[in-house]
C-alpha cells in the first residue's frame, strides 16, 4: 500500500507537464496567425460601438434593421458574409433551365423523341419485312382467302358436316376453281396469240392509214423513222430483255412457292383460325388483352366484308365489260375479261389499267371506232361500280376516303410491287377500323372508371332537359 501514493503523484505531474506544454503551444499558434481573436479563449468578444455620426458629412446615420426573426443563427467559429448594402443592386437568380424554355418547344421535343423512336421501329419492321417479304404476302394472300371461304366452312358445318370434312370440302372445291379459272385464261390466251399477231398487224396498218388521212399532219417518214427507232431499241436492248427474261423464271418459281405457302396457310387457317387467334392474344400484353380482343373479330368482319364485295363487283364489272368486249369483236374477250377482274382488287388504279388495256387491243386490231366505243362500255361500267355496286354492296363497313385509297395503294406498290398494291387497301380498312374501336373503348373504360358525381355535384352536372321537351314542361 506504501507504493500507491507515489504513483498517484508521478502521474498527477505528469498531467500538469502536458497542461503547460498545450499552454504554450497555444500561445505561440495565437502569435503566429495574426487574424486570430485578441481575446481569450474564456473571453467573449467585444462589442462594437457604432458611431452615430458619418465622420465625412457629419450627418446621423440610419438605424440597422433588424435581424430576420427566422434566421439561423451563426456556428460557432464560422465566418459569415456580410450582407450587400442598401444602395447595392439586386441581382435576379438565374431561373430554373427546364423551366426557361417555353412550353411549345417543350412538347414539340418531347413529341419529336417520340415520333423518332416511332419511326425507327416501323423502319426495322419495314426492313423485316422486307427480308421475308414472299412470305408475308403469301400470308395476307391466304388470309383474303381465308375470309372469302370462311362463310362456306360455317355453312356446311350448320348442316351438319365436322370441322375437317367441311374444311377439306371448301379449300379443295376453291383451289379447284381458282386453278380453272388459271388455265382457262392460259388456254385463251394460247389458243387466239396466232390470230392476234394477224390482226394486230392490220391493226397498224390501219392506224398508219388514219394518221396519215389525219389532221394531225402526220408522214410517212415520221412514222418509218419511229417503227426504226423501236426495232433498233429492241435490238440494243437485247441482253437485257434475255436478262429480265431469265429474271421471269426466277419469279415464276417465287410465286409457285408463295401460292403453295398461301394454300397450306389457308386450309390450317380454315381448321384453326380460332385457335391461332386464341394463341395470339397470349402474346398481348394483359392490361390491352381485353381491348385487342373486343377489336379482332371486328377487324375479321371488315376484312370478310371487304373481300366477298370486292369479289362481287369484280365479277359484275368482268362480265358485263367481257359483254361488250365480245358484242364489240374484240378478240380475247375472255382473257380480257379475266384481267379485269383480277385488277379489280387494286382498287382506283386496277380499273384504269385494264380498261386501258382492253382499250389498246381493240385499239391495233378493230381500229380507232371500236377502241373509243370499248372506251365507252368501260367508263359507264366503272361509273356504275363506283356510284352503285360499291355504296350498296359494301356499306359502311369498309368505307376508305379516296385519298387514303391512293396512297395505300402507291405505298403498297413502293413497297411489295403489285401484291402490296393488292393487301394495301383491305389493310388501311382492317386498321381503320381497329383504331375506331380501341379508341371508343379507352374512352368507355375511362367513363366507367370515373366516379359517379354525388350531392351538389351530381346537381349541377345533371342534363338540363330542353324547354319543348316533356320533361321540361313538367319542370
Amino acid at each position: 500500500m506504501s507504493g500507491v501514493p507515489g504513483w498517484l503523484g508521478r502521474l498527477g505531474e505528469s498531467l500538469s507537464r502536458m497542461g503547460e506544454r498545450l499552454d504554450e503551444r497555444r500561445a505561440e499558434a495565437e502569435r503566429e496567425d495574426p487574424l486570430g481573436p485578441p481575446y481569450g479563449p474564456d473571453e467573449a468578444p467585444p462589442v462594437p460601438v457604432r458611431s452615430e455620426v458619418d465622420p465625412d458629412t457629419a450627418a446621423p446615420l440610419p438605424e440597422p434593421e433588424p435581424a430576420a426573426p427566422d434566421s439561423a443563427p451563426a456556428e460557432p467559429g464560422s465566418r459569415s458574409v456580410p450582407a450587400p448594402p442598401s444602395y447595392a443592386p439586386a441581382v435576379a437568380a438565374r431561373p430554373d433551365p427546364v423551366a426557361a424554355i417555353p412550353w411549345g418547344m417543350r412538347v414539340a421535343a418531347e413529341a419529336g423523341w417520340r415520333l423518332l423512336v416511332l419511326a425507327g421501329t416501323v423502319w426495322v419492321l419495314m426492313k423485316v419485312i422486307s427480308s421475308v417479304q414472299l412470305v408475308v404476302l403469301a400470308f395476307v394472300a391466304a388470309l383474303l382467302v381465308t375470309a372469302l371461304l370462311q362463310p362456306t366452312v360455317a355453312m356446311l358445318r350448320r348442316k351438319g358436316l365436322p370441322r375437317g370434312l367441311a374444311t377439306a370440302v371448301t379449300a379443295v372445291s376453291g383451289f379447284v376453281v381458282m386453278g380453272l379459272v388459271g388455265w382457262f385464261v392460259v388456254w385463251q390466251v394460247m389458243d387466239n396469240v396466232d390470230n392476234l399477231s394477224d390482226r394486230v398487224k392490220d391493226g397498224i396498218e390501219e392506224l398508219k392509214h388514219w394518221l396519215l388521212d389525219s389532221p394531225f399532219h402526220v408522214t410517212e417518214q415520221q412514222i418509218n423513222d419511229i417503227a426504226k427507232n423501236l426495232s433498233e431499241a429492241i435490238g440494243a436492248n437485247a441482253e437485257q430483255i434475255t436478262s429480265a427474261g431469265l429474271q421471269g423464271v426466277t419469279v415464276i418459281v417465287e410465286a409457285m412457292t408463295g401460292i403453295l405457302l398461301a394454300m397450306f396457310c389457308t386450309l390450317f387457317l380454315l381448321y384453326d383460325g380460332k385457335k391461332v387467334w386464341e394463341w395470339t392474344l397470349k402474346l398481348v400484353p394483359a392490361q390491352a388483352r381485353p381491348g385487342v380482343a373486343g377489336a379482332g373479330p371486328r377487324a375479321w368482319r371488315t376484312l370478310t366484308a371487304y373481300v366477298r364485295g370486292t369479289v362481287l363487283v369484280a365479277l359484275i364489272d368482268a362480265v358485263f365489260i367481257g359483254l361488250g368486249l365480245w358484242f364489240l369483236d374484240v378478240p380475247m374477250a375472255v382473257p380480257l375479261a379475266v384481267f379485269i377482274f383480277l385488277f379489280a382488287f387494286i382498287p382506283l388504279v386496277g380499273a384504269v389499267i385494264s380498261g386501258a388495256l382492253a382499250c389498246v387491243v381493240a385499239l391495233v386490231t378493230n381500229g380507232v371506232f371500236t377502241a373509243l366505243m370499248v372506251l365507252v362500255v368501260v367508263l359507264a361500267v366503272q361509273q356504275i361500280e363506283g356510284h352503285v355496286l360499291q355504296p350498296f354492296i359494301l356499306g359502311r363497313a369498309v368505307r376508305v376516303h379516296p385519298l387514303a385509297v391512293v396512297l395505300a395503294v402507291a405505298a403498297g406498290g413502293l413497297t411489295a410491287g403489285i401484291g402490296g398494291a393488292v393487301v394495301a387497301v383491305p389493310l388501311v380498312a382492317v386498321l381503320n377500323t381497329v383504331v375506331g374501336y380501341l379508341r371508343a373503348y379507352t374512352t368507355e373504360q375511362a367513363l366507367r372508371s370515373t366516379p359517379e358525381p354525388r350531392g351538389a355535384t351530381a346537381f349541377a352536372v345533371a342534363p338540363v332537359p330542353a324547354p319543348g321537351s316533356v320533361e321540361g314542361e313538367r319542370a
